[in-house]
């Protein structure tokens, strides 16, 4: 451990682990391991310090980590394979990134090595990156940190350890608004490591789960009739050994084995929690990490953009909205599915990242994907899948109650979209799609015609919709799991990417 006098206005000298100089790897496994070794490294010599300090808080040091970094230099503009949208650089020079939980993203790190390697001919450097690691951060998700501080010693957090540090969490470099420094290094990834760290945390706080169960393919909904579906579903998965499913996991990490429902008579039973999280998530897990999770968003394109500002991070193969909506033709019948294929958006919480006339594109993959399953599942097809579907415009508001409000306007702007649909989070999750490049699709089901009369109100739902709804969560189910059989490198679209991308996906 080397020890020296910061250039900070504090006298503390400051104590940090002894510096790794860059080293250079040929191989994507041993860099990552590479990773991950320094990163125990750095988060122990934290975690140690910590509970020292609790022992005897009248040290007077200072403690400080650093992220591990991986850098790649690239000199030459020479044809590469740039059918797949990422592993490739958009001009030579040199690229880096800062790394936390390498041991959660292992198979991403190396798959993303591994392309550079093959691509370009060139090794890739692992040290010790210059930004150090918040003391928050260093701790699993949920532990009390500066509660445990304050309560047993005189000295303010910060001069101990370094904490969040909101500058280096920004989305400039997903946003393409980052503006480097001649002579640095460019972006290799879309997110740095403290925006990674903010982002698992806040997952765990939102949803109750733990980030190591998210699976790659996830389900945003906003009823929990939903959930209720996805845990039959479970059930009878884990039971017949279907599709590779081993595990569900729910709020409060409560993990259920294939075994455990097998041997149990009633299968899976809600965790009984005293206060369920905003955003309860719930994964029907496989051992490659492709399986389903669920997130009950509830209500709202706030909760939308929240919740799917956190996912990203993760960098999940798609995520899909089954949710309700408003149907806005009069051909169409209380639990009729809507197919969005483009959107209107007047959610705004998107504006400043994603101005608005930015178009959101459809996803031929997910399409097809998301149409075939609604035929494997209703047993239609062709013209008489008409009769229960429209493709078209959904749009997106910020106001639940815009039908008190003057008609005229709304009204006209719905029209003249040609809008069929409207709802409060639709557009909002496909634009943060689009927006962090991640695969994107919305299926909704009609529970209400404001504009004819049918309001959302107790006995109105005949029992074609109630039919509806229940068929709707295995539809959502069965298009995650025909995209899943695709190739990542098709579902990873190039019209997701700008013109001067990072190389990670």
């Amino acid at each position: 451990m080397k020890t020296f006098k910061p250039s900070e206005t504090s006298d503390a000298p400051i104590s940090i682990p002894e510096h790794v100089e860059f080293t250079e790897f040929s191989d994507p496994v041993q860099a990552v391991a590479r990773l991950i070794e320094l990163y125990e490294i750095a988060t122990a010599f934290l975690q140690n310090n910590f509970a020292a300090v609790l022992k005897n808080p009248k040290q007077e040091a200072r403690f400080r980590a650093f992220y591990p970094e991986i850098q790649i230099t690239t000199t030459s503009f020479a044809k590469i394979d740039s059918r797949l949208s990422f592993g490739h650089v958009s001009e030579p020079g040199t690229y880096s990134t800062t790394v936390t939980r390498p041991d959660h993203y292992k198979s991403y790190l190396e798959t993303q090595l591994h392309l550079l390697m093959e691509n370009y001919g060139v090794g890739v450097r692992i040290g010790t990156s210059q930004i150090p690691i918040p003391l928050h951060f260093a701790f699993p998700e949920g532990a009390h940190v500066e509660a445990s501080i304050d309560n047993n010693t005189e000295r303010p957090l910060r001069d101990m350890f370094d904490a969040p540090n909101l500058s280096q969490t920004d989305d400039s470099i997903v946003n393409g608004e980052y503006e480097g420094t001649p002579g640095n290094p460019k972006p290799l990834a879309p997110f740095n490591a403290p925006r990674i760290d903010y982002s698992l945390h806040r997952l765990a706080h939102y949803t109750g789960t733990s980030p190591e169960h998210f699976q790659n393919y996830v389900l945003f909904t906003n009823y929990q009739v939903y959930v209720d579906r996805f845990i039959e579903f479970a059930n009878e998965a884990l039971s017949n050994n279907s599709n590779g499913y081993v595990e569900f996991v729910e709020p409060g990490n409560k993990i259920t084995s294939a075994d455990a429902v097998k041997a149990s008579k009633t299968g899976i039973t809600k965790a009984l929690l005293s206060k369920l999280p905003q955003m309860p998530a719930y994964h029907l897990k496989t051992s490659d990490g492709c399986g389903i999770t669920l997130i009950n968003i509830g209500v709202g394109p706030s909760n939308a953009k929240t919740i799917t500002d956190h996912v990203a991070v993760l960098r999940p193969h798609t995520w899909l909205m089954l949710g309700h909506c408003a149907g806005l033709r009069n051909s169409q019948s209380l639990g009729d599915y809507v197919l969005a294929h483009g959107y209107l958006r007047e959610d705004h919480v998107l504006d400043r990242d994603l101005p608005v006339w930015i178009p959101i594109p459809p996803l031929a993959e997910v399409q097809i994907a998301l149409e075939d399953a609604v035929e494997e599942v209703t047993g239609m097809s062709g013209y008489d899948l008409k009769n229960i579907m429209r493709t078209g415009t959904v749009a997106t508001i910020d106001n639940r109650n815009w039908e008190l409000r003057d008609q005229s306007g709304p009204v006209q702007r719905l029209s003249q979209s040609r809008a069929i649909a409207l709802d409060m989070e639709s557009a909002t999750i496909a634009a943060n799609g689009f927006r962090f490049r991640v695969p994107y699709g919305t299926l909704l089901c009609v529970s209400d015609k404001p504009l004819h009369g049918e309001l959302k109100l107790p006995g109105m739902a005949s029992e074609f919709y109630q039919t509806q709804v229940h068929r709707h969560l295995l539809i959502g189910i069965k298009a995650l799991e025909k995209v899943r059989a695709m190739p990542t490198e098709r579902l990873h679209s190039r019209k997701l990417r700008a013109f001067d991308e990072t190389a990670f996906q």
